[in-house]
């Protein structure tokens, strides 16, 4: 079966759970139930995400684990699954399967937002962390640089005009 093929089989497997897309992704295609990762396809292989309650049933019915070659050929296994053969057959037999991937999907969005919002702080952090490094090395080199000098009285007033509107303002 080819690539596109492959995957519009398995997007109409799993379309009874809700509106489905793709996504090229690692040289393989991620799929989407109402925007939420929750299968991955890679060399026509349908694998859908697993959690610690699922990863036994999938073990049970023989599915293998996603893995992929790391550096030092060290051997990463992710938290995705194969799909049962007889589940590729139709939409009906790949309901028990999907629904266990998608409530797995909604269990890690639902772990994900403490880190997302760490992970956001975390630029804010190192632009301060920037500016702070800058203002060292400006004050560090003081003398070296030669700057524009500008008059007092200049400099003076731009600053003061922004301000002198606003309080003008009524």
């Amino acid at each position: 079966m080819s690539d596109t093929g492959f995957v519009s089989h398995c997007l109409e497997l799993l379309s009874p759970l809700g509106s489905t897309s793709s996504r090229r992704m690692f040289g393989g295609h991620a799929l989407y139930i109402d925007g939420l990762c929750m299968a991955l396809i890679i060399s026509d292989t349908l694998y859908l995400k697993v959690d610690d309650a699922s990863r036994a049933v999938f073990e049970r019915a023989g599915c293998r684990p996603f893995t992929y070659a790391g550096k030092h050929d060290e051997v990463h296994v992710m938290s995705y699954y194969t799909a049962p053969e007889e589940a590729m057959e139709s939409p009906a037999e790949m309901m028990p399967w999907a629904r266990r991937g998608l409530a797995a999907a909604v269990a890690a969005r639902a772990k994900a937002p403490a880190r997302k919002k760490a992970a956001a702080k975390a630029p804010a952090k190192k632009a301060v962390a920037r500016k702070a490094v800058a203002k060292k090395s400006d004050s560090a080199a003081g003398s070296k640089v030669t700057a524009k000098k500008t008059p007092a009285g200049k400099a003076g007033a731009r600053q003061a005009a922004p301000a002198a509107r606003k309080a003008a303002k009524p």
